[in-house]
């Protein structure tokens, strides 16, 4: 069935907004009672704290009720509040100017998509509609999970912007090829310069096909069905479209997923088109198109480093960068809006060894608000200005 003007209203409608700005103000707001509430205790030289520690389970680990009020000689610890961790915090101009390269990460991610979607469009797209595009595709992104992801309202978009259904299709595929071949050429080339012993800080679990696996064996199943779905992209785009159509459709063929067969014949049509519309252009076409997606996607993720390193020192970048890979092929699972919500938890999780005690969850708000929430209020203003210069309404 042809997506619609009906649909599109369907899947942008503002409304939908509500749902993922509530998760991730009802998530940050309990992360930051929690760090309001939660007792506390550092290591101070012997003498000058408040409270000692008393290993009474005899295991070697401190633990909350091991703290004991020492007497007046002073203890090693001293019990701090989230109130003394605010008043640590010295913010700079040079935190103001740190907040500032993080947003124009946002600008470069946005910047970079625009070119690619131009490029891709051999121009047929101008800078003001690619505007429009990027942000009302972003803006499905943001009110859909993310494997759903923003893909049939994309290609209406692009499609109304005067580019053919055929090449509408070819270029949406084209551009999920390229994002995850950055994906999968990345991740072992930044895995190279970090050690893995603290890549993953936080233990999840979740079932695939009756296995459960840790956060190791999520990260590495999502890195592998990433890596295999572009290999049997780059093989159909460029190699072989037709027997890839016939592969998609002979799976879909069998009875558990059956009911997927009329997408899988559309993927296979989708997969012709852009075989017959990119296969024969030069290098120098796609890098640049590389180069866009790399560029887009560095902007997203240094995003974290520079809001990290406006209020603490940041150790080791490229351990940041690694972690946000990691956290990236979980996010991919979110059954939330934008992964909302669940994002925010996984930030915390992945980043509260990095940044200063109790920080979490108001970093965790920065974050969003910088790579995040701007989508869904452009969205909701970008909408009917696009729908009264497309369709007169």
């Amino acid at each position: 069935m042809a997506f619609r003007i009906q649909d599109l209203l369907r899947e942008l409608n503002p409304r939908r907004i509500l749902l993922p700005i509530g998760l991730g103000l009802v998530v940050v707001s309990y992360m930051l009672y929690g760090n309001l509430t939660k007792v506390r205790y550092r290591e101070v030289p012997a003498g000058t704290g408040d409270h000692a520690w008393v290993d009474l389970n005899h295991n070697g680990q401190t633990e909350d009720a091991e703290y004991v009020t020492a007497g007046p000689e002073g203890g090693n610890y001293q019990r701090i509040t989230y109130r003394d961790v605010l008043s640590e915090i010295n913010w700079t101009w040079a935190s103001t100017a740190w907040i500032g390269v993080a947003l124009l990460m946002m600008l470069l991610r946005d910047v970079a998509y625009m070119y690619r979607i131009r490029l891709l469009t051999d121009g047929v797209i101008k800078w003001r509609d690619s505007f429009n595009v990027i942000m009302l595709w972003e803006f499905a992104s943001a009110v859909s999970p993310s494997l759903v992801g923003g893909t049939a309202v994309a290609l209406f978009i692009i499609n109304r912007e005067g580019v053919n259904t055929g090449k509408s299709a070819a270029i949406v595929l084209t551009t999920a090829l390229l994002d995850e071949l950055f994906y999968v050429l990345t991740v072992p080339v930044v895995l190279l310069t970090v050690s893995t012993a603290t890549l993953f800080p936080i233990s999840l679990e979740k079932e695939f096909f009756g296995l459960t696996l840790g956060t190791v064996g999520i990260f590495v199943f999502a890195y592998v069905v990433l890596a295999v779905y572009s290999a049997l992209l780059i093989w159909g785009v460029f190699i072989n479209p037709r027997g890839l159509k016939w592969l998609v459709i002979k799976l879909a063929s069998m009875p558990f997923l059956r009911r997927w067969r009329h997408d899988a014949v559309q993927m296979g049509d989708e997969i012709i088109a852009a075989s017959r519309e990119f296969r024969g252009r030069g290098i120098v076409f796609w890098l640049k198109a590389y180069g866009a997606t790399v560029l887009s996607w560095t902007g997203r993720f240094w995003v974290v480093n520079f809001i990290i390193l406006a209020f603490t020192p940041v150790g080791s970048h490229m351990l940041l960068y690694a972690r946000q890979l990691v956290m990236f092929a979980i996010l991919l699972l979110s059954p939330t809006p934008g992964g909302s919500g669940i994002a925010e938890f996984a930030f915390s999780g992945f980043f509260h060894d990095m940044i200063p005690i109790g920080l979490a969850a108001s970093l965790a708000l920065i974050w969003r608000l910088i790579s995040y929430y701007p989508y869904l209020f452009i969205g909701t203003i970008v909408l009917p200005r696009w729908l009264k210069r497309r369709f007169g309404h």
